[in-house]
Parts: structure tokens; sequence; C-alpha cells
């Protein structure tokens, strides 16, 4: 197959993947509340990160075995099995019309107004972009680590390990803080832990070896567990009707963005070498960190329901201070 068609065919593939993430998302809303909805994502980040080593780790075994073509065929029936399992074993969601915009143009308009609404709610928009930047810009590093492993002159197959650090981070830190921490715990460290995903890696200035760099890598998944102290404001911030239209919305928009962190941070590791453009995306990842600090006062770090608001003056007052924008 040319190249072209192939990157079409992925292309398709991943046009269909944030329709499948919504609904899987909005399923899981319906299914729990309050902090086992939390839990819940939490327990699918660590089955994902799992399910990527293992599937890394098959996936390179059937390749060995079997050859590419044979490999993506039965990548390719795997799904068809997982498709019917879904259709078979899952409940089904309750459809939802938001805005009423389906009878008017379709699905397209009807997804295009709604993600206009969502987009133009402020709190909406910017836990979005929370949930969005700073794993672009780690995707914009984890790009360039067989690079910079070139570059290092690193032994064949140690850029498999430093690959690897980065799921296995992943795990740990949802394990520790979806488990053993309190739910205003973990909203409290949304601001240290996803500084915690771009701190390391501006260590990649200094050109660390292998044993330093899995450690900065380790440390970069682990801050991802950020994501979980914004699950809950984020479910309460979006409209109940439109959750799987929100969760879909979250899921492209992250899918896009991560596809776009390596071209940028590829095209500036030409000039800079790849260490560089590394730290550079951590940069990038920690200044995130500063906006979400200054969202509100520490006593109110995460906007949520639990911010009681009032009306003064036409405009909506928080108890934690700070006017909506």
């Amino acid at each position: 197959m040319p190249i072209a068609a192939g990157l079409g065919v992925v292309a398709l593939v991943a046009l269909a993947t944030p329709v499948f993430s919504g609904a899987s998302s909005r399923l899981v809303a319906q299914s729990l509340e309050g902090d086992a909805y939390v839990l819940g994502r939490s327990l699918n980040n660590i089955a994902a990160s799992g399910a990527q080593l293992f599937g890394l780790a098959l996936g390179g075994a059937a390749v060995a075995v079997l050859g590419p073509h044979r490999a993506l065929a039965v990548s390719a029936a795997l799904y068809l099995g997982c498709a019917l399992a879904v259709h078979i074993r899952l409940p089904r969601l309750q459809t939802g019309d938001p805005g009423g915009a389906r009878g008017d143009g379709g699905a397209v308009r009807a997804s295009l107004h709604g993600a206009g609404l969502l987009l133009r709610q402020h709190t909406v928009r910017r836990l979005m972009l929370a949930q969005w930047l700073p794993p672009a810009f780690v995707a914009g590093a984890e790009g360039l680590i067989v690079a910079y492993a070139g570059e290092r002159h690193f032994e064949p197959g140690s850029y498999a390990v430093l690959m690897g650090c980065l799921p296995v981070g992943m795990l740990a830190g949802d394990l520790l803080v979806g488990r053993l921490l309190r739910p205003p715990t973990r909203e409290r460290l949304v601001v240290p832990l996803t500084a915690l995903t771009g701190l390391p890696l501006v260590g990649f200035a200094a050109e660390p070896g292998v044993g330093v760099s899995s450690c900065l890598l380790l440390l970069c998944g682990c801050g991802f567990a950020y994501g979980l102290g914004l699950q809950r404001p984020f479910l309460d911030a979006v409209p109940q009707d439109g959750q799987g239209q929100a969760f879909g919305l979250l899921g492209s928009g992250n899918m896009t963005l991560q596809g776009v962190g390596p071209a940028c941070f590829g095209s500036v590791a030409a000039g800079i070498g790849a260490g560089g453009a590394m730290a550079l995306a951590g940069g990038a990842a920690a200044l995130a960190a500063g906006w979400i600090l200054t969202w509100h006062r520490p006593t109110c770090p995460v906007p949520g329901p639990d911010c009681s608001t009032g009306s003064a003056n036409g405009t909506e007052q928080h108890a934690c201070g700070s006017p909506e924008r």
C-alpha cells in the first residue's frame, strides 16, 4: 500500500475513535456517581496503560512470528471481536439530542452546534484546555525519544525501554493517586501533578544517559494523574444531555493536539537537537501548570459546583472569591 493510502487508512480509523470514546465515557458517567466515577476513570486509565504495554510486547512478538502484514490482519480480526463483545455485553446508552439541532440538519450540524455551545462556556473550555495542552506537549517530547536515543548513540533497543517508561509511570501515578488520595486532595494536587508532567523533561537539556532518562520519563508519566483531579469538575460543568458530545470533543481535541505536538517539536528539534526540543516541551507543560494555578485562589483551585455561586450586581460570583469571566 502506498504511504499516502496507509496514512488515509489510519486517519479513517481515527475518525471514529472520538465517537467511541465519547459514548464509552458517557456510559461510565451514567453508571458511576461521585467519587466512584473518578475511581472508575482511574481504573480505565490503569487498564489502558497496562494494555498499551501488553500490546507493544504482543505486537512485537506477532510481527516477529507472522510478519507485519499478517500481524495487522490479526489485529483487525481482534478489533472485530472486541466490537462484537461490546455489542453483546454492554448496556445500551440512552440517546440524547443536545439543543434539538439534530432534527434540523443531521448529525454533523448537531455536532458542530453542540461543540460550539460547549466551547462558549468559559469553565468547560478551560477544563478542556487543561486536559489537552499538557498531553500535547508531552506527546511532542515522546515523539523525539527515538531521535534522542540515536543522537546519544544509545545501545540498540534502549529506545524501547525509554518509550515504555511513560506508560509505566502513568499506570503507577493513577494507581497511587486514584487509590490512596481522597477527592479534595486529588483536586488540590492538579497543579503540582501537571507541573510533574513537564519539569522532568526539562532535564533532557543536559542530555542524560539511559538510566537518568528512564527515571525522568517515569516521573513525567506519573504526573498524568493530574487528570483525576479534573474529572469530577469537568463532569459537573457539562450539561447532562451533552455529556456524550463533551467527552467526544475532549477525545478528538486530545488526538488532534497530540498529533500536532510531535510535528511542532520535531521541527524545533531539527534546529536545536532532540534533547533541547524535549526540554522545551517540558517547559511548555510546566507553563500550563502555572496557567491552571491562576484560575482561582488556593482555597478553590479547580472550578466546580463546590464553589457556590450567587449573583451580585449582575455578575456571577463564586464563594471562593473569583468572578466568572
